[in-house]
């Protein structure tokens, strides 16, 4: 199923949203420009290795190799593997993030966001500590945004392309069993990837598919902690 919209207008001009999107683009951008060589050491310098995470764990002194592996839980949150990763994570992007900014407002959205990727990281980091190959990607920070949404609008229609053999049928289905079914998906295939030698998303590259579930868990948490429903309340106050 792909998303294309939501039925769910805004009364802001969503800048963080705008400027994430923006922010991620270029530094694809500036991928395209780098030969291959280039490009591998680009990721292994700014992406997420988790050997090198979980060696940084282990060093007693805060050293510029500790920082920087720690500054990655950070970067790897704006770096793409191909133009298929980069287009499904910003469109989901465009479509959720703008009415969860609205909840929260612009700063306490960006905090959501960044700890958000952090800690979808950090579960998908569990799950294999000693990989070499760098995890990289927005999904575990946008799994966040849609933890929340879920939430927050769990009435509003998504815009949904559902293919059927070669027919694709446009669905307006509830933001509850959309994201809801997407979230199933995700938990199922990282419980399936434990019983694979090398965690999917990982060990031998693929999905971080506990990075996605465990960000929309923090997702659901969080946001109500930073005030997702403040404006629902004061609606209904007298």
């Amino acid at each position: 199923m792909v998303p294309l919209r939501d039925e769910n207008p805004i009364t802001i001009t969503p800048y963080v949203t705008y400027g994430l999107i923006a922010l991620n683009v270029l530094v694809f951008l500036y991928e395209l420009t780098l030969s291959p060589m280039e490009l591998t050491t680009f990721f292994k310098m700014w992406a997420v290795v988790p050997e090198q995470l979980t060696e940084s764990f282990h060093i007693s002194d805060i050293g510029l190799f500790t920082v920087h592996e720690w500054f990655t839980l950070i970067s790897a949150q704006f770096l793409h593997a191909g133009f298929l990763h980069l287009g499904g994570n910003m469109l989901y992007l465009w479509i959720f993030g703008n009415n969860v900014e609205e909840e929260l407002g612009h700063v306490r959205f960006v905090l959501f966001y960044l700890v958000c990727g952090t800690l979808a990281t950090l579960v998908q980091w569990y799950f294999g500590m000693f990989s070499e190959v760098p995890s990289l990607g927005a999904s575990g920070a946008i799994a966040g945004v849609m933890g929340a949404y879920i939430f927050r609008f769990p009435d509003v229609r998504i815009l949904t392309i559902v293919p059927l053999g070669f027919i694709f049928l446009p669905l307006r289905i509830p933001a509850m069993f959309y994201l809801g079914i997407w979230f199933l998906q995700q938990a199922a295939y990282g419980v399936t990837s434990l019983s694979i030698p090398a965690n999917v998303g990982m060990a031998e590259g693929g999905i971080a598919y506990w990075a996605h579930a465990g960000g929309f868990v923090f997702g659901a948490l969080l946001g109500p902690l930073l005030g997702l429903f403040d404006s629902a309340e004061e609606a209904i106050s007298p």
